[in-house]
């Protein structure tokens, strides 16, 4: 009940305030959702993946979109329409708890990093949001044979602070602690989690840098 289709890097696959007539399933590609705050910036809240669904949320709930999701990579995708897809769930409601069970884990995700931001410092902050943006990536690329895992989003550093709510160049200074103390590899649009384990415990350690 899809029809593919393909979108290049930066290009949105939905649009903030738009009436919601669709969704889209990812299965390529890496992707990013955005919200514009009334100052007009655009605040990075989410990544999404292969097998991923977006622009879900507005159509089960009737309402306008309330996010963009722009493509990060080359992106293929499926797209449902909106009818066709809650009727899909009405049908198979087993198929409606996997759906309700993704709206939980996202949830119960952004609880915890906002509980971090508020209680931790920036390259805690950093560690934590790499930590499961590692933990994602290793679900569709295996660790290398030493263990450590390149991240797939390709974010950059402002991305990566706006989505922890901190400047560049705090991202730059947290970056730099993680790599002297052997947890992350960095490169141009590229960071490798060397030490998975020791970067959560770096995570939950509350004590100043």
């Amino acid at each position: 009940m899809a029809r593919p289709r393909g979108f290049p890097p930066k290009i949105p696959l939905c649009y903030q305030g738009e009436e919601s007539d669709h969704i889209i399933i990812i299965e390529r590609g890496w992707a990013k959702v955005t919200s514009s705050t009334e100052d007009g910036h655009d605040v990075v809240l989410a990544v999404r993946g292969p097998g991923d669904l977006v622009c879900e949320s507005a159509v089960l709930g009737s309402r306008h979109r309330s996010a963009t999701v722009t493509a990060l990579s080359p992106v293929r995708a499926l797209i449902v329409p909106a009818a066709r897809f809650t009727g899909f769930l009405d049908a198979h409601p087993a198929v409606w708890l996997l759906v309700s069970g993704t709206f939980v884990r996202r949830l119960d995700d952004a609880d915890r990093r906002l509980q971090a931001h508020v209680s931790a410092k920036g390259a805690q902050r950093l560690a934590l949001l790499l930590a499961d943006l590692a933990a994602l990536s290793a679900r569709h690329t295996p660790p290398a044979d030493d263990g450590s895992i390149d991240i797939a989003p390709p974010l950059s550093q402002e991305e990566l602070g706006s989505w922890m709510d901190a400047s560049r160049e705090t991202v730059a200074r947290a970056l730099n602690t993680l790599r002297q103390r052997g947890l992350v590899r960095t490169g141009w649009r590229k960071i490798t989690v060397v030490d998975l384990p020791g970067l959560r415990a770096f995570a939950q350690d509350r004590a100043p840098d």
